[in-house]
């Protein structure tokens, strides 16, 4: 009886890692270059702007931001609505060195960190995420972990193609 309940045990908790393994949100084996210039040439088409997520699956705070966005239907719609994301990945496995670089080293504000580009490729804004930070606290008075969703929200909505389009500022003619 004890064997088979420790082979119950191992099977459950290899089919755990096992599922745990496959639902991974960075790729570090993602060719990071290319998953950004494709989304830059579909923003440029659907007049939208790229929102690259940078981090890894090391980063609780990577997965918690992913699964809030992934998880607050208003969000994703705003998010899939006005950008095309990439996430890439930063890890022991792959630091992505070179396309860090050419986004003027985002990893120094920590992790995840929001890199947002035009439909050109064109840098626009690196954001801290700890600036999106939930200010709620829980039943004992401490502070939650994770992001605000009005805080990202908000962000994201002074970043999208129209905001930083001058057009959307120009007085409107009144007769």
């Amino acid at each position: 009886m004890k064997r088979i309940a420790l082979l119950l045990l191992i099977t459950i908790a290899t089919v755990g890692t096992s599922c745990a393994q496959d639902k991974k949100v960075y790729d570090p084996k993602a060719n990071a270059r290319a998953d950004i210039d494709g989304a830059v040439a579909k923003a440029r088409k659907e007049g939208k702007h790229v929102l690259v997520q940078v981090g890894g699956n090391w980063c609780g705070w990577c997965i918690a931001f992913h699964k809030m966005a992934e998880n607050t239907p208003a969000l994703k719609q705003f998010i899939n609505d006005n950008y095309e994301v990439v996430l890439v990945n930063y890890s022991a496995e792959n630091k992505n060195e070179a396309v860090l670089a050419s986004l003027n080293f985002p990893q120094r504000f920590g992790f995840p960190v929001f890199v947002i580009l035009d439909g050109n490729g064109k840098l626009l804004h690196t954001q801290n995420s700890s600036y999106l930070e939930t200010d709620e606290k829980d039943a004992n008075g401490k502070k939650k972990t994770g992001h605000s969703v009005k805080a990202v929200t908000d962000f994201l909505k002074n970043w999208t193609a129209k905001a930083v389009d001058p057009a959307t500022y120009k007085e409107q003619k009144t007769k």
